[in-house]
């Protein structure tokens, strides 16, 4: 897709998100309610009697009906229709020929955690913090925007011979 298309038409779901809802687009929240949902499941007095999960449970709320975890859903299911028409749907690990399926896939994971890991810390990921961020012109959204492309073109540095 060309990118200034995608570029608009993301801008337009951002928009619309922030009109429809209120708030920006998020996904590290959804997964943190998806969490705390397991956890409230698994374990509800612990949960319950915990300071972090308890407030997610106050007034008897559901944290599944949470509207980041719809948007997680609705990005999961819109991504599987998009591979659908398109003919990309097919379980592939795209990778150098220098590495194994395994290392791609232990370094995708790391990467993952390490991430969702940042994104709690920072109390956002790349879409809450830095893009819905930047759309209201917040100095926290640039700032955020501009540690993650350094950082990224840091590790870049070092792990490129993994996919070069």
């Amino acid at each position: 897709m060309n990118p200034y298309l995608a570029g608009t038409m993301l801008g337009l779901v951002l928009l619309l998100a922030m009109y429809l809802s209120g708030r920006g687009l998020g996904a590290s929240g959804g997964l943190k309610y998806c969490v705390v949902s397991i956890v409230g499941a698994v374990d509800r007095q612990h949960a319950d009697n915990s300071v972090y999960y308890s407030k997610y449970f106050e007034n008897d709320s559901k944290p599944l009906k949470n509207w980041l975890t719809l948007e997680i859903l609705g990005v999961l299911i819109g991504g599987f229709i998009s591979g659908a028409i398109s003919g990309r749907l097919k379980l592939v690990v795209e990778k150098s020929p220098k590495i194994s399926a395994g290392r791609r896939l232990a370094f995708a994971f790391l990467g993952g955690v390490l991430f969702v890991y940042g994104a709690q810390l920072a109390r956002g990921c790349t879409s809450g913090a830095a893009l819905s961020g930047m759309a209201v012109l917040s100095l926290a959204g640039f700032v955020t925007m501009m540690a993650i492309f350094g950082s990224a073109y840091l590790f870049a540095w070092f792990f490129r011979k993994n996919w070069i």
